[in-house]
């Protein structure tokens, strides 16, 4: 998977890896940026078994930072539906080719902003119901399998119910750190994780902590609104880009 990679290409991979720790630790939407510049630069379904040990190094920071803010009976509410829209997506991904896994990734990121803009323009009361936590359960397991972009689905249900902001990180680093776990196996099995990934995962993960380190520093002082606009800008045209 490294050999044939330019150095536009390893700069876009880098910059990927930097905004998933970033993501991590603090604005949890501009993880949608590096899926979309992961699948840019990389095969489809490369991309998404590249991304998943650099998303759980990010968990692990993420979990060090803020594994004292955590709801897990959300969590416990949550899984099993998840742990069902995980296998759903393994399905998927093993059935479809690499020009419809590149635009479900497209797709799904375009939902992924349709979400949040749903969500400011509409502040929807969130409980804890059994078929709300079935239904966005479902959507985040499946969209995290197929894409790595389950996180709009989970800051919809979390944000949505009210979580302050460290309590919402704190669940969400719990969340990500434990299904990104349970993906392991499938994406192995599925040829996305093997040992050209991992190559390419070792060099990139130096990043993925700067990003983290940042991601930490910086949480008091982001300009959230603003810095939300151009999340959703960039995510929009990465998005268009992949539909081509």
């Amino acid at each position: 998977m490294i050999e044939g990679l330019s150095g536009a290409d390893w700069t876009v991979l880098a910059l990927g890896a930097l905004l998933v720790g970033l993501a991590k630790t603090s604005i949890g939407g501009v993880a949608s940026i590096s899926v979309a510049l992961f699948a840019a630069v990389l095969p489809a379904r490369e991309s998404s078994g590249a991304l998943l040990p650099l998303l759980i190094t990010g968990d692990l920071m993420a979990v060090g930072a803020y594994r004292r803010h955590v709801d897990w009976a959300a969590l416990l509410r949550l899984f099993p539906s998840v742990a069902a829209g995980v296998l759903i997506g393994v399905g998927f991904v093993a059935w479809v080719d690499d020009t419809v896994m590149r635009r479900t990734i497209g797709g799904l990121l375009l939902a992924v902003v349709a979400v949040h803009l749903w969500q400011r323009r509409r502040p929807a009361r969130v409980g804890s119901g059994r078929t709300r936590a079935l239904v966005f359960g479902l959507l985040a397991g499946f969209t995290t399998m197929v894409a790595n972009a389950g996180g709009a689905v989970m800051s919809l249900y979390l944000l949505a119910a009210g979580y302050p902001k460290l309590r919402f990180l704190g669940t969400t680093a719990w969340f990500f750190f434990i299904v990104n776990l349970f993906k392991v196996p499938f994406s192995a099995s599925l040829g996305l994780i093997d040992g050209g990934s991992l190559g390419l995962n070792a060099a990139l993960i130096p990043a993925v902590i700067v990003g983290g380190l940042l991601g930490r520093i910086g949480i008091r002082h982001v300009d959230q609104a603003r810095f939300e606009r151009l999340v959703l800008l960039f995510t929009v045209v990465s998005s268009l880009n992949l539909l081509r």
